[in-house]
């Protein structure tokens, strides 16, 4: 496993397995994934936009699903776990690229925080079904951003 991890929505919310695509397979990766994010570090950002992004899909409740749970712990320990890694990124008026920390990019905007952090914490990012991670292989390999694709046949277009 990595040193340290930057866990993009899609995993928590396939790991819940309603209103995601990924197959039963993939549900399995990123629940087996979140059950052990307490083995690592976790990255997040100081301004709290990856945990506001996942509260929109996630339950503070830390239940039904393994993704809910994830969700809670980090809630629970963002300020006080040593296994959570929280990093300073800075947004940018430039929309080609969302964060002082990035370079021109046509990355999704939603997916730039996660990537942003990523650079700063030199952390992995976990993607389950996005195919964004796949099309910005360039981008990626130029910020020295590794990617852990836990559902490679569900993250393509």
């Amino acid at each position: 496993m990595a040193d340290k991890f930057v866990i993009d929505t899609n995993v928590a919310i396939s790991a819940n397995g309603k209103d995601t695509h990924a197959s039963m397979r993939c549900q399995l990766a990123c629940i087996q994934l979140l059950e052990n994010c307490k083995k690592w570090p976790i990255g997040l950002d100081e301004s709290s936009l990856i945990m506001d992004e996942y509260a929109k899909y996630l339950s503070y409740a830390g239940q039904p699903g393994v993704g809910d749970m994830f969700f809670k712990y980090l809630y629970d320990n963002q300020y006080s776990s040593n296994h959570i890694d929280t990093v300073k990124i800075t947004q940018t008026k430039d929309s080609s690229r969302g964060f002082d920390e990035l370079p021109v990019n046509s990355l999704d905007p939603s997916d730039r925080k996660f990537l942003a952090a990523a650079v700063v914490a030199k952390a992995v990012v976990v993607n389950a079904t996005d195919s964004d991670w796949i099309e910005q292989a360039e981008l990626l390999k130029t910020l020295q951003v590794e990617i852990k694709q836990l559902c490679p046949e569900q993250s393509c277009k």
